[in-house]
């Protein structure tokens, strides 16, 4: 019978718990078990290790199954906010919002390109120079919307409104 306050050699806790003599150097250099400690103590900190082991809460290596588990539910918990964004209508595929952006960007450019000959006609005493710079500024604003990037949508909401100096 082994004496459980006693100190215990590496060979004598390995066939106590059924590993070898290297397993039992390797939970000392994992700290799993502390040098110097009785056969008690080490069994308690073996049968711990176990257990939370098999509970997935102890790191191995470098593979952490509490904090794999924790980000696999994360990203569950993320794909089923997108299918209900879906589902609700907040969210469309790219390929889908630049078929309608394109489309719309098109009508507005060819509504744009017709507003000089409008102001002519509703304004037949308008000067010619003033048709040009009105024309000019059209372009300005059309150049502007072709250079736009999804980059510089995303700062939209936080810069101040520098359009107006295109124009100017």
């Amino acid at each position: 019978m082994i004496d459980l306050q006693a100190k215990i050699t590496q060979s004598e806790f390995g066939n106590l718990v059924g590993v070898s003599q290297p397993a039992v150097s390797d939970m000392l250099a994992r700290k799993v078990i502390a040098p110097g400690g009785t056969a008690g103590e080490w069994l308690l900190s073996y049968c711990n290790h176990l257990r939370e082991t098999a509970a997935g809460r102890a790191a191995q290596g470098d593979l952490d199954l509490a904090g794999e588990r924790a980000r696999l539910a994360k990203e569950q918990a993320d794909r089923v906010a997108m299918q209900n964004a879906v589902q609700r209508g907040e969210l469309a595929p790219v390929a889908a919002l630049e078929s309608v952006l394109s489309a719309t960007g098109a009508r507005v450019g060819r509504l744009l390109d017709a507003l000089p000959g409008q102001i002519a006609r509703r304004a037949p005493d308008l000067p010619a120079d003033a048709l040009t710079l009105i024309e000019h500024d059209i372009a300005s604003c059309r150049n502007l919307a072709a250079e736009m990037r999804l980059a510089d949508l995303s700062d939209a909401d936080d810069a101040p409104d520098d359009d107006a100096e295109v124009l100017e």
